[in-house]
């Protein structure tokens, strides 16, 4: 007689728990599918296991035929058939082969190597199988069923309460941009209303002042042309003293010159607020984009730089290369300086410089035109009117333009620098790309095309995009 086996439950949550909830405590495992127990696939207690193999499927026993409703437990039994070999009750089964036999053929017949029960322990080892299966069942259902009132209920109205919170967080933060926004425009919508009014004003001022002196101017003429038409010889020999007097009050008037008082003054448009949230909304909105992969142009690469295969790295030379570059109208012959392939007069184009480690980089833009060779600022980036970066050396932070710098206040080393050129605006803004902080913005007339431009004297910088 085989062992009694315990059937197993599939759990259909996604966690079991053997500690006592609602329900008495039980220790639930898997359950073997039934088919398993009703096809006889586990051995009640009692179980006669014979040791030897079956051989041939035993043709001299045949499977029960009919079965009746049990209604008192609800699962089926077989009525008692006649084995067809012996002509006797089919009241032993064989585990091996899962078929009634007779006795006979459990001790002398095909099957008295297998494993035999008797017909009566098997049923009843499997009704109690079959109870324990749902009673297991009908506590995983009681589990499922908790799961569902409890677990998901408080999940969805936990659900609706962030989703809540979520919403008024997002309409909070929109509301906060809106408003400083909106105190923004309106600050600088007044402060362009001043700056008109005061252009106006200087322009009505300029207007009358020199309105008086063209009447004055006219009126002197005319009375010298008149002295010099009506006036004897001898009175206008008398006369150059008066004569005199006039030309210099005519010539006290001046002449009149074009002034930037006269113009609005484009910095009372300036807003950090209103640059910065320009910048993100082009480089973090939903219509957000990059420039096609920048590459530096080797022909523009100095010799005392090396350029990664990629066209993307350069890396400072330590020691001078003992064979120069050949010559090239483009390059850079004594500044370390390279220029990028992407030439921009329309649109807006942004990308990335990897600074990394780097104590000594330029990153910026320059014209085409920007002198290549020789030791002078005007092949120097940052030093002449054709280029325009932000430059480190050490710790300090600068832009450069022209020859002239203004320092850069850098809360924090950026290992990477973003550029934006926004030509429709004319606006060229250097930004840290993890924050999108703005470190620096200009507005600039930009005559010509522009390349993107770097130098570096201290390991490499990388263009990422």
């Amino acid at each position: 007689m085989m062992a009694e086996e315990e059937f197993t439950t599939c759990d259909l949550t996604t966690c079991s728990s053997t500690t006592e909830e609602t329900f008495n405590t039980v220790n639930i495992q898997e359950i073997e599918p039934i088919f398993s127990v009703l096809t006889g696939g586990m051995r009640a207690a009692g179980d006669t296991v014979s040791p030897g193999t079956c051989g041939g499927g035993g043709s001299g026993c045949t499977s029960p035929t009919a079965a009746t409703s049990d209604t008192e437990s609800g699962i089926f039994s077989v009525e008692s058939e006649v084995c067809v070999e012996h002509e006797s009750e089919l009241d032993w089964f064989c585990g091996t082969e899962q078929k009634l036999i007779c006795s006979r053929c459990a001790t002398v017949g095909p099957c008295r190597a297998h494993a035999v029960t008797p017909l009566a322990s098997r049923v009843t080892s499997v009704r109690n199988q079959l109870v324990d299966v749902c009673e297991k069942m009908q506590l995983q259902a009681l589990r499922i069923d908790k799961f569902i009132e409890q677990t998901l209920e408080a999940k969805k109205q936990k659900l609706q309460v962030d989703a809540s919170k979520a919403r008024d967080q997002v309409l909070a933060q929109v509301n906060a941009a809106r408003d400083a926004l909106e105190k923004e425009e309106q600050r600088i919508l007044e402060e362009v209303q001043r700056e008109q009014e005061r252009v106006e004003q200087c322009l009505l001022t300029q207007r009358a002042h020199w309105s008086q002196a063209l009447a004055s101017l006219s009126q002197t003429r005319s009375q010298l042309v008149h002295t010099l038409t009506h006036t004897a010889d001898a009175q206008l020999v008398i006369s150059v003293q008066e004569i005199a007097e006039r030309v210099e009050d005519a010539e006290g008037v001046g002449n009149p010159c074009d002034t930037e008082q006269l113009n609005l003054n484009p910095n009372c448009t300036d807003s950090k607020l209103l640059r910065g949230l320009w910048a993100a909304a082009l480089l973090l909105g939903p219509n957000a984009y990059g420039s096609p992969l920048v590459r530096f142009d080797e022909r523009t690469v100095s010799p005392l730089l090396s350029l990664s295969d990629d066209l993307r790295t350069l890396t400072f030379l330590q020691k001078k290369p003992r064979q120069s570059p050949s010559y090239d109208p483009a390059r850079f012959d004594l500044w370390p300086n390279a220029l990028g392939s992407l030439s921009v007069s329309s649109g807006t184009h942004s990308w990335v410089v990897d600074v990394g480690q780097s104590g000594a980089f330029k990153v910026g833009v320059c014209y085409a035109s920007l002198e290549r060779k020789g030791s002078s600022n005007e092949a120097r980036l940052g030093n002449n009117a054709q280029s325009w970066v932000l430059s480190r050396y050490d710790d300090d932070y600068s832009y450069c333009h022209a020859g002239k710098k203004v320092p850069l206040q850098v809360v924090r080393r950026p290992e990477r620098i973003g550029v934006l050129l926004d030509w429709p605006s004319q606006m060229l803004l250097f930004y840290e790309p993890d924050s999108c902080a703005v470190l620096h913005a200009v507005t600039q007339h930009f005559s010509a095309p522009l390349l993107p431009a770097c130098a570096v004297t201290d390991r490499s910088i990388t263009i990422l995009h």
